[in-house]
């Protein structure tokens, strides 16, 4: 797939849109402009890659909304080198961004459809995050502690589990409720085990499967 000056030229539109809704970390907004987006959606789409809004990408699951990539980004304060266990690898954007930000990317899907096209696509970028497929509510027990977990699917109620696997001090950004909207929520894990929980507004996203890995 071609990224010609015009998918940069819309790159770098996206990117100040982003900018303007508050994304501030340069960093990250780089990252957006170095994964052209349009590579993880089907040719349909070509010409609305950088408009932000959301599109399917097979097994009843969606690439999320550019802003919300973003956002869910910067709220996990992310420094270069930190272990960071995504939930829902999903397109595998997602999981592209984290590798441009040198992050130790840690990454589980439960669609094997979805698990297997985004392999593929995130090695054409030559990363190599760990790639796993399975269970997301199960987390990476044999990999943990980890400074930052990222949920990119809805889930009625906050993981125990996926707690546990957070080093003291680390953060979980993860979207919370029932119904079509969730309220996307920062955790962080104090010494005693107990957390912090900040709210930052509501999003729509696919809920996260429980029980059948398909």
């Amino acid at each position: 797939m071609q990224d010609n000056f015009r998918h940069q030229g819309l790159r770098r539109k996206l990117i100040n849109e982003l900018r303007k809704k508050g994304i501030n970390d340069e960093k990250i907004l780089d990252a957006f402009y170095q994964i052209p987006r349009h590579f993880f959606l089907d040719l349909a789409f070509l010409e609305k890659a950088y408009t932000n809004i959301a599109f399917q990408i097979g097994a009843g699951q969606t690439i999320s909304h550019p802003y919300t990539v973003a956002f869910q980004t910067q709220l996990l304060n992310l420094e270069k080198g930190e272990k960071v266990l995504e939930i829902g690898t999903g397109s595998g954007f997602q999981t592209c961004i984290l590798c441009q930000l040198g992050i130790r990317v840690f990454t589980i899907e439960r669609q094997k459809e979805l698990f297997i096209k985004s392999k593929e696509i995130i090695k054409k970028f030559g990363f190599h995050p760990r790639q796993f497929y399975g269970d997301g509510y199960k987390g990476l027990e044999t990999y943990q502690p980890f400074d930052k977990i990222l949920i990119t699917c809805g889930v009625r109620e906050i993981p125990q589990t996926l707690v546990n696997q957070l080093k003291v001090g680390g953060i979980m950004v993860i979207p919370v409720g029932e119904g079509e909207s969730q309220l996307m929520k920062r955790i962080t894990k104090k010494i005693d085990n107990n957390i912090e929980i900040e709210d930052f507004g509501s999003f729509r996203f696919v809920p996260m499967l429980e029980k059948t890995v398909r």
